[in-house]
């Protein structure tokens, strides 16, 4: 891994552009991907499992899904700061917060064309277009080595560590977040079985595709 103390002011700037970039557009896939009403994400369906255990145990109504949701994120990094720190980065923190308003405001903008659909077979297309397009901007994170989100993190690491396939890896681990979510009282569907095969794959793909292209822009920098 490069010696990121030897990375000057502008390439940390270069990289956290294109790191918000990747973010924009893998948020865009996720936003049609949950419009499409067909399913919730993996992560999310960990989320939702552990939202509606905890607000059964403790009865707390200060408890929300995006509190639990940052609650999981921030677990995370912990764990990983003890596993191996350099994986934390700034764009894992930008990740965490951003992403949120982002969907936030692709959901506004595009809740009027889906709110027009009739029939399952737009929702389908609309479901597997969003999950492409989720898998292209997150490898476009994942290259600027500026960081990532938390739970992608789980897949990039447990991959290096044991030298697998990333496309693999994050099969596993999405397919593990829906098992303990679903365990745990979290709804899915159809949908999340779909993204939980088909993002790990896709971003294998296009994993260096874009490392190729981060590198040219960096080396034109």
């Amino acid at each position: 891994m490069e010696n990121e103390n030897k990375r000057t002011v502008k390439e940390w700037v270069i990289r956290i552009v294109i790191l918000l970039a990747g973010l924009t557009i893998a948020h865009l896939g996720v936003t049609l991907f949950l419009l499409a009403e067909l399913g919730s994400d993996p992560f999310n369906v960990l989320v939702q499992g552990l939202f509606r255990t905890l607000s059964g145990v403790t009865g707390l109504s200060v408890l929300t899904h995006g509190r639990v949701h940052i609650a999981v994120c921030f677990i995370i990094i912990i764990i990983l700061l003890f596993v191996d720190r350099s994986y934390i980065k700034v764009g894992t923190v930008i990740c965490m917060f951003c992403g949120g308003p982002i969907i936030d405001f692709f959901t506004m903008l595009l809740t009027p064309l889906v709110s027009a659909m009739n029939g399952i077979a737009p929702r389908v297309i609309m479901l597997m277009l969003g999950c492409v397009i989720l898998a292209y901007g997150m490898t476009i994170v994942i290259k600027s080595d500026a960081g990532t989100g938390p739970n992608d993190l789980v897949a990039i690491v447990i991959s290096d560590k044991l030298n697998k396939r990333f496309s693999i890896i994050r099969i596993i681990v999405d397919v593990c977040f829906v098992v303990i979510g679903w365990l745990l009282g979290g709804i899915f569907g159809a949908g999340t079985v779909i993204c939980a095969f088909l993002v790990g794959p896709v971003a294998g793909f296009f994993l260096p595709v874009n490392g190729r292209i981060v590198e040219r822009i960096l080396g034109e920098a």
